[in-house]
């Protein structure tokens, strides 16, 4: 059986992280940030960890 092949547009969403868990980030922050609290921009930048099943799904498109 071949390798299994990464999916290429989840490597570019999921970064891991030194304990082994998947981080992502946060949605909202692209565009029209000027009309969105400055509050809210800051709290958007920080990524978030995946659970249950979003990291099962996530870990196997990564081939994980």
């Amino acid at each position: 059986m071949p390798k299994m092949k990464t999916h290429r547009g989840a490597a570019k969403r999921f970064k891991v992280t030194g304990t082994g868990r998947l981080k992502r980030g946060r949605a909202f922050r692209n565009h029209l940030l000027e009309k969105k609290p400055t509050k809210r921009t800051r709290r958007l930048k920080r990524d978030t960890v995946l659970e249950g099943a979003d990291d099962k799904r996530a870990r196997r498109l990564l081939g994980m």
